[in-house]
């Protein structure tokens, strides 16, 4: 079993990668991290020197935590949004979700500020994993602030999906901001996954907003990295000198039974 503060430190890592923390790189506190992972402060420390000592975080006095070396992030301009549904459904098998957790959690800072709402305010919270003809495909959690989260069952949230549902109920999804970057399975991951703590994992945060720009959902993947891929097609677009960046759609990655089930 891995020691709590290497099961921190782990997450803490993978929140930085996903650029979680923001252009200052400003980190919750020693006090707010003390709550979230439910352990003490000396934990909670022994995490942050594990990446200070890896280059990853600064502290400096009376202001904090802070990254210091977090992932770099190209914006690509995305065409088109596609589910994994949909590439599974191409393959001519289906996504079957189990929801594990569901109900309304205090947003932290990080959650409130990717999702436009103020820090300690309610939001909705499933987490669930999904299985193709019965082998771990990825586990989701999902969050949705309360001006949209009201109808959301939990029944809803296993099928259709929270998603499918808030587009249902006349929530236009517009634009899909992705982050995609590497991780391992942790053992909560491993139990669900049936797979081996530290398998390979591709993360995958998608945060999704409206026609006015105001975010509706977050959800964030944690894909089996052999059984799932991205593929982005990068077109020429006109030949023409003032067309200097290729236009971006993103297709799904081609589905088999045993790998690339994206």
């Amino acid at each position: 079993m891995t020691s709590r503060f290497a099961t921190i430190a782990h997450d803490l890592r993978e929140r930085i990668a996903l650029g979680e923390f923001g252009g200052v790189g400003a980190m919750d506190s020693e006090a707010q991290l003390c709550a979230r992972y439910a352990v003490s402060r000396p934990t909670v420390r022994r995490a942050l020197e594990v990446l200070r000592e890896e280059g990853l975080v600064e502290s400096r006095h009376g202001a904090g935590w802070f990254v210091t070396g977090s992932a770099f992030h190209q914006r690509l301009a995305i065409g088109t949004f596609r589910h994994a549904t949909s590439a599974v459904t191409d393959a001519g098998k289906s996504i079957q979700r189990r929801v594990v957790e569901f109900g309304f959690r205090s947003a932290p800072l990080s959650l409130a500020t990717a999702l436009g709402t103020e820090e300690g305010a309610d939001l909705l919270h499933s987490r669930s994993v999904r299985t193709v003809d019965g082998e771990g495909l990825d586990v989701v959690r999902e969050w949705v602030p309360m001006a949209h989260a009201g109808a959301i069952s939990r029944d809803a949230a296993a099928a259709p999906g929270i998603w499918e549902t808030l587009s249902r109920q006349g929530r236009r999804i517009v634009t899909v901001r992705q982050t995609v970057t590497a991780g391992l399975a942790s053992d909560s991951d491993a139990e669900l996954l049936g797979v081996a703590v530290g398998d390979p994992l591709l993360l995958v945060r998608r945060i999704a907003t409206g026609a006015d720009g105001i975010p509706i959902a977050l959800s964030d993947h944690r894909y089996l990295a052999q059984r799932f891929a991205l593929e982005v097609e990068f077109n020429s677009g006109p030949a023409t000198a003032a067309s200097e960046t290729p236009g971006l759609r993103s297709v799904p990655a081609p589905a088999t039974p045993k790998e690339h089930t994206a």
